[in-house]
């Protein structure tokens, strides 16, 4: 009863009046937006594939897989402006990625993200190339929607030509490896909390 007490109370103190962490809210995200069985199945991109990406194999969440799955939808949700989703899914099944990762990775693409990673991939590749453009002239400025905006980007970046494929590839690149290290060091980290805290549990369990 006392090393419950103890338990209660440690875990009161790192998430006071037991409001939900960060941790349980992204987990909630993820949650509530990763793509179903039944919703790749559906879609009609996929269907004559359906029976591959629908493979047990490719729905474990694993510490290889899950990986794979971020950086292959980093590249998906990059460089193809539509059909992101079924082009990440299509991705994973050379690499063996989980699917619904791939496909929820797409999202980091996203009319709040799209203009500045674009303008980023510009900066970068202008950079290699030594050239520089004008900022985005008229258009994008008598832009009064975000839709209007993008597209008013999109052309300027798709006038800058070299620079801006160059910067997107070099981007995407980063991206992808960055993601694919950052998510198998999570996965690592929180392996390692899992059995500390069941170990915990099980050390507390023989004093009672």
């Amino acid at each position: 009863m006392e090393a419950g007490s103890r338990t209660y109370h440690a875990r009161s103190r790192l998430n006071p009046a037991g409001r939900p962490g960060m941790m349980h809210k992204t987990f909630g995200w993820l949650r509530a937006n990763m793509p179903t069985r039944e919703s790749m199945e559906s879609n009609r991109l996929l269907r004559p594939v359906a029976h591959r990406v629908m493979e047990p194999g490719l729905w474990r969440f694993n510490r290889r897989s899950v990986p794979r799955g971020v950086a292959l939808g980093m590249v998906a949700g990059f460089l193809f402006p539509v059909a992101q989703i079924a082009i990440a899914a299509l991705f994973a099944l050379p690499f063996r990625a989980n699917v619904p990762v791939a496909a929820l990775t797409t999202f980091i693409t996203n009319p709040f993200t799209t203009p500045f990673l674009w303008f980023l991939a510009y900066k970068i590749g202008s950079w290699i190339l030594h050239s520089d453009a004008p900022a985005i002239a008229q258009p994008a400025a008598e832009a009064t929607g975000w839709l209007q905006t993008i597209t008013g980007a999109f052309h300027w970046l798709w006038a800058q030509g070299p620079a801006f494929g160059l910067g997107l590839i070099v981007l995407t690149s980063l991206c992808a490896v960055v993601g694919y290290a950052a998510t198998a060091l999570g996965w690592r980290l929180w392996i390692a909390r899992k059995w500390r805290h069941r170990h915990a549990h099980s050390h507390s369990g023989n004093h009672v």
